[in-house]
């Protein structure tokens, strides 16, 4: 029987943390408390789980620089929760690699949905090795600027078949965009294909991940010809022999 998904509660407020931590238990995930960063770390250090509920206000370390030492060790999904943090803070969140947030207090059942839905985004693919399905491996390979965006692992690639850390949110709008090449979308639009749930007040949330997602696979992202921004439109992806 596989292991159940592992979560790490991050909150300083133990009442909060305790709450969260004994409804996704009874939900059937595992489950660490952690009060700050520190312990954070050395529970990490123990295994690294499958997905981290942060609260940004702390007062030991801040939730933005734990999500900054997190994304520059591992790519390990993060949704964040937020009560007081201003809206630049949940957009730097969001542009430091965090895959989602919520408001508290939150409602536990949307908490949970929140986990689920970036745990199916986040979590490979098991390959399947049948035969029947070797014909249809190059056809998961999409061709993005200088990488290969592998849409069954949901992993991106270089050619030398290097692994570049790839968060859920930023799979979801390549996947959105290999499925729509050519075809100018909307943030909006993105959004919702995307399946993410941002609030309006940060569409430019969409244009921070663009910026990251131009980082790792243009030939040049100050001159981007792969993802082009249009005008009053939104984005378009202009593939070129983009298929394996």
């Amino acid at each position: 029987m596989s292991q159940p998904p592992h979560i790490i509660i991050v909150d300083d407020e133990a009442p909060a943390r305790e709450m969260v931590g004994d409804y996704l238990r009874m939900h059937g995930f595992g489950v660490t408390l952690c009060d700050g960063g520190k312990s954070l770390r050395g529970a990490i250090a123990c295994g690294m789980p499958d997905l981290v509920v942060l609260d940004l206000n702390m007062p030991e370390e801040d939730g933005l620089s734990i999500i900054r030492d997190l994304k520059s060790r591992s790519d390990v999904p993060v949704i964040m929760l937020t009560a007081t943090a201003s809206p630049i803070d949940r957009v730097v969140g969001l542009e430091l690699g965090a895959d989602d947030y919520l408001a508290k207090p939150c409602e536990l059942r949307e908490l949970m949905a929140r986990i689920r839905s970036v745990l199916r985004r986040s979590t490979p693919a098991k390959s399947a090795a049948a035969p029947a399905e070797a014909a249809r491996d190059k056809e998961a390979l999409v061709r993005f600027g200088t990488k290969w965006l592998d849409l069954d692992a949901q992993a991106l690639r270089d050619d030398d078949g290097n692994e570049h850390p790839l968060t859920a949110s930023e799979f979801g709008l390549l996947k959105v965009f290999a499925a729509n090449p050519k075809r100018v979308l909307s943030r909006e639009r993105l959004l919702e294909l995307a399946n993410a749930r941002d609030s309006e007040a940060f569409d430019r949330a969409v244009d921070l991940r663009i910026m990251r997602i131009r980082r790792k696979i243009e030939p040049d992202p100050a001159r981007p010809s792969v993802i082009r921004t249009i005008r009053g439109g939104g984005y378009v992806f202009s593939p070129g022999d983009d298929r394996a």
